[in-house]
């Protein structure tokens, strides 16, 4: 048998139920969709019915944004108490504060970009597309060290309301969140899936579901209204295209910051000979850190976390390139925080999804099993404060799904991770292009991220490199190992007529193949 299809996630399980939907008679949009609720079963963290995402699907040759990411509430002044507050996330290496609550909730996007990629791209019903879910929700899954260790980070968010407590609850321990190697079942987010699957998206975004969410928000102290929810639509649009070295890129474009981010970026590197350098050395290091500091430096003079397209300036012209080019420096080499899911099938069909439900709220839609969004509380999406976001308005992001067409092979990647998202792909892709590493070398090779003055290193670059860096950067944190800060790029590839994923193991990534009997 042939290879049908190449998969790559951030869950095996997730991974298994976009297989058994290609054996199925499906295409990659279709085991897209299937992984993705496969995902809220496996990864419920980094996963949910409740957020916002984006797919950058390639069919029969034309590439299309699907943008289903969140929507602020169409009113801005609110006549009550807003549930509203921070708590405090603790990665071990460091602490990071996310603000939840009711009031913290954005529009979800998911349900309704899931019902339009598999209406208008797959091929299957979405009763069968969600098949795989439904069944891995009722039996339950085995919690990997992974997760269990994203449940601990987020802890205080999963405490705030007695039902999402009691959901993801120890079967062993009733004072904690579930374990590694426990196993965690959801018949209530099986129930509704099922349901889902049979009404259509208008149940959830018209009809009882829309109600509960309204509901909600008005007894706790949130912003959405039924208009919110009724007026919701996705949004296609023309991917940002661009040329680096001698290879074509195709990302998010605006109003999602990340995919123009990672553009300027590699327009930047472009002017650099990477041939003379070696990968981890110091002149490469330095370089990249460079490019990295002018380019939160363009974010910042262009204001590019507007929620309107039009805030998105001229970034990519070559005069605007040459600018920040100049204020580099001179430079031995100058020759002048998601989840994601790759799929491709042998039709051609290639899927490049990322989503996001920030950290979440802490609050359930009630009776249902999913956790909603707390996107008007990452103050990542919020730059100019919090409660000052335009009102009914598409949020930017950092996620950026990815195609890549290199000389001699086809890839879809993409990351979760928050702002290092952008610098994780980033590198992968020069990696893949300008060091000519193959696929799952990449990926595992290590990263760094510059931000906010602070020079990010994962362990694995060569100690004389670190220590000449440190001379320039000496405000840098050397991290111990791999770790899900530096984000996770998830990545499937065509090359030669055959087909080669990779799972991230930063974030508990796996690649499978699928056949068809």
């Amino acid at each position: 048998m042939s290879q049908s299809a190449a998969i790559a996630a951030g869950h095996p399980k997730t991974a298994e139920a976009a297989k058994i939907i290609i054996q199925a008679g499906g295409n990659a949009f279709d085991a897209a969709v299937a992984a993705h609720l496969a995902a809220c079963v496996a990864e419920p963290v980094l996963a949910s019915l409740g957020g916002g995402g984006y797919l950058l699907a390639r069919h029969k040759g034309q590439t299309t944004l699907y943008d289903f990411f969140v929507q602020t509430p169409r009113r801005s002044i609110s006549s009550g108490v807003l549930d509203f507050y921070p708590i405090t996330a603790d990665f071990g290496t460091t602490r990071q504060e996310f603000h939840i609550g009711a009031a913290s909730i954005a529009v979800p996007g998911v349900v309704k970009g899931l019902f339009a990629i598999q209406k208008e791209l797959g091929k299957l019903p979405m009763t069968v597309v969600a098949e795989p879910a439904i069944s891995m929700a009722r039996q339950g899954i085995n919690v990997n060290a992974f997760q269990a260790y994203i449940f601990e980070v987020v802890s205080p968010i999963y405490h705030v309301d007695p039902e999402t407590f009691a959901t993801f609850r120890s079967p062993s321990r009733p004072d904690q969140l579930i374990q590694e190697g426990e196993v965690l079942t959801l018949p209530k987010l099986a129930d509704f899936i099922e349901h889902l699957a049979l009404e259509g998206d208008d149940w959830f975004y018209e009809g009882e579901v829309a109600g509960k969410i309204v509901d909600l928000c008005r007894q706790k102290g949130g912003w959405l209204d039924h208009p919110d929810l009724a007026c919701y639509q996705v949004i296609r649009r023309r991917p940002l295209a661009l040329t680096y070295r001698n290879s074509r890129i195709l990302t998010n474009p605006p109003p999602s910051s990340g995919g123009i981010l990672i553009a300027f970026a590699l327009k930047l590197l472009e002017q650099f000979d990477l041939s003379r350098a070696q990968f981890g050395e110091y002149p490469y290091l330095d370089l990249l850190t460079r490019v990295q500091e002018a380019t939160q430096r363009a974010r910042l003079d262009y204001d590019l976390d507007e929620t309107h397209p039009d805030a998105f300036p001229p970034l990519l012209d070559s005069n605007t390139i040459a600018r920040y080019l100049a204020r580099l420096g001179s430079h031995p080499l100058c020759s002048r925080g998601t989840t994601h899911i790759s799929i491709m099938d042998k039709d051609g069909n290639i899927a490049s999804l990322t989503t996001s439900n920030g950290e979440g709220c802490g609050y359930m839609i009630p009776g249902t099993g999913v956790i909603l969004n707390n996107m008007l509380g990452e103050e990542d999406l919020n730059p100019h404060g919090f409660h000052q976001w335009q009102p009914n308005c598409r949020m930017t992001s950092m996620m950026a799904p990815t195609l890549a067409f290199l000389p001699d092979s086809a890839i879809a990647l993409g990351s979760g991770g928050s702002n290092r998202l952008r610098t994780a792909i980033l590198q992968t892709l020069v990696n893949l292009i300008d060091f000519q590493m193959p696929l799952e070398e990449a990926i595992q090779a290590p990263r760094l991220h510059f931000e906010n003055g602070l020079l990010n290193l994962e362990n694995g670059f060569p100690g004389h490199a670190v220590q000449e860096l440190a001379h320039h950067f000496s405000n840098y944190k050397q991290w111990p190992g791999k770790n899900l800060f530096f984000g996770g790029v998830h990545a499937v590839q065509l090359q030669a007529g055959k087909f080669h994923g990779f799972g991230d193991p930063r974030r508990g990534g796996a690649a499978i193949a699928a056949y068809k009997p």
